[in-house]
């Protein structure tokens, strides 16, 4: 009998990492693909299934948009029955949303062994849902992914020496599949290198009016168009606050993944709150401006690829229009879909 494993999604970065191991993992495996729902809307959820021909999910919890503690516990409550009854030999998680904890959580409650995709990322920054989930996550895994040899450090200084492996990262292996084009770009209307692309969605962020009118006044006053697809928070929040949207930002509804991969590919710079767009952005090569205080990806402050500019209005434009950022072009690395695949045949095959 083939390795049963369970595998835990949700949102949009969960959706690419998996699509690309998914189909090679169901090559020597049972895989059931479960769907917490917490990204619901068509362009963060059913467009990545049909664009990247995910697998369609064999069970879907439907449960929405909530606050963390209220999402986190809905998916524990709708996930503990799947597994009583699919019986998984281990469960898959990936990232640090509400979706990877939960099923971190029920994996253990269950006694059922747990793989961490993308394991051992830190801000140090525990203000941050994301860094809370990472960081559970890791503590309740028995095998680690790691994308990065700083990962696997931050683990050691924990004290999580077992069960680490460095696979390299998924995420960069999708972007090498991609396959980026400037005739994406004729929708907008711009030319390559003729725009700033912007990306606004973390909870401090989005959920302060101090500082998306800082971000907002920011790209307001830089030298060129700024496209700025929108999370449906962030739009409902720019609303609810009443913020004035600067004339030369033009505001976009969520975007595909070949199409937010070409916008980020041809842009002057991209500036931007979310772990993924600011690795995608420097392994393009595109100076990537970090709007927070600090990033996980320590690793493309300190190469000086991205600068942690917050969202200060003077600092954002300072940095950007004089060029701070350095990108750096980045060599091929081996496919971490073998090793994450080979990795747990080999725990829990049989």
């Amino acid at each position: 009998m083939r390795m049963r494993v369970l595998t835990v999604v949700g949102a949009r970065p969960q959706f690419i990492k998996a699509a690309l191991v998914s189909p090679r993992l169901r090559e020597v495996a049972q895989e059931v693909l479960v769907h917490t729902g917490q990204h619901y809307d068509y362009e963060l959820s059913e467009l990545f299934f049909a664009e990247l021909a995910l697998p369609q999910p064999d069970h879907l919890l439907g449960v929405g948009s909530a606050p963390a503690s209220v999402q986190t516990a809905a998916i524990l409550e709708r996930l503990h029955p799947v597994l009583v009854q699919e019986r998984p030999d281990a469960v898959v998680v990936y990232g640090d949303t509400n979706s990877t904890l939960a099923g971190a959580l029920a994996a253990a409650q269950a006694n059922i062994p747990l793989a961490h995709v993308e394991a051992g990322l830190r801000s140090y920054d525990r203000t941050m849902p994301e860094e809370i989930n990472r960081v559970l996550t890791d503590h309740l895994a028995q095998a680690l992914y790691c994308p990065t040899a700083a990962a696997v450090e931050n683990l050691r200084r924990e004290g999580i020496v077992e069960g680490v492996v460095l696979t390299g990262d998924v995420m960069e292996a999708a972007l090498a599949r991609a396959h980026p084009s400037p005739d994406l770009l004729q929708p907008y209307a711009v030319e390559p290198g003729g725009y700033f692309l912007a990306t606004v969605h973390r909870q401090a962020n989005a959920d302060s009016p101090e500082r998306l009118r800082g971000i907002l006044a920011g790209l307001g006053r830089l030298s060129a168009p700024v496209l700025l697809p929108l999370h449906p928070r962030t739009r409902e929040r720019i609303a609810r606050f009443g913020l004035d949207v600067p004339a030369n930002i033009r505001l976009l509804p969520p975007q595909g993944y070949r199409a937010m991969i070409s916008l980020e590919r041809y842009a002057r710079a991209v500036l931007t709150d979310s772990g993924g767009v600011q690795r995608e952005a420097a392994w393009l090569g595109v100076p990537v401006y970090v709007l927070r205080q600090r990033t996980e990806w320590t690793e493309l402050v300190e190469s000086g690829q991205a600068v942690l500019v917050g969202t200060d209005p003077e600092r954002i434009v300072t940095a950007v229009e004089e060029g701070w950022a350095r990108p750096q072009a980045t060599a091929g690395r081996p496919d971490p879909v073998e090793a994450i695949v080979a990795d747990l045949g080999a725990r829990w095959g049989k």
